[in-house]
């Protein structure tokens, strides 16, 4: 019996539902996780057992520690949202950008956020969608009591998530965020 987690598929992806072997140890594993209290609690116990399999397949193909998925992967309403600082870590360490920065404007209603860098492959300046408190009242998301606390750190929390989505979208996944 093998004690590796997955093969590479004809596609070069791996998954842990590859063979029953491969599924089997994933089960080991993550039997061992939802049992630990340093996971988040949508991963621990009996109930977060399939979340931890999950989270096992996603470190794989991403060639990410188990437990930074599941620190940084939400379960929001059912479906995993990547948490907005795990986007900009992955947006600052791709290695296809320099000079990321967040571009600040207005205050109070008219506050806006917008995310920009350089790309290295062609030296151009890329701008993400700029994100605003109006955008936000219209999205519904002010409904989080934590953009009447710090707007800007939320604004910037959605401006590099759409940045990501919009210039890395391949290392996210095609994952929601939670922000």
């Amino acid at each position: 019996m093998t004690t590796e987690i997955t093969k590479t598929n004809p596609e070069g992806e791996s998954s842990i539902y590859q063979n029953t072997e491969s599924f089997e140890f994933a089960q080991r594993q993550a039997k061992s996780l939802c049992e630990s209290n340093l996971v988040p609690t949508d991963y621990r116990g009996q109930k977060g057992l399939s979340n931890c399999l999950v989270a096992l397949e996603m470190s794989k193909r991403m060639n990410l520690s188990p437990l930074t998925v599941m620190q940084n992967l939400n379960v929001i309403h059912g479906r995993p949202s990547w948490s907005a600082a795990f986007i900009a870590s992955q947006i600052m360490g791709c290695g296809r950008f320099k000079n990321f920065d967040y571009i600040v404007s207005g205050k109070d209603d008219s506050l806006s956020v917008q995310c920009q860098a350089i790309r290295l492959e062609d030296n151009k300046l890329v701008k993400g969608t700029a994100v605003s408190m109006r955008m936000a009242r219209q999205e519904g998301w002010t409904k989080n009591s934590k953009y009447s606390s710090m707007p800007e750190l939320m604004l910037r929390n959605r401006a590099a998530t759409f940045f990501g989505r919009q210039y890395i979208p391949d290392l996210l996944l095609g994952v929601q965020t939670s922000e």
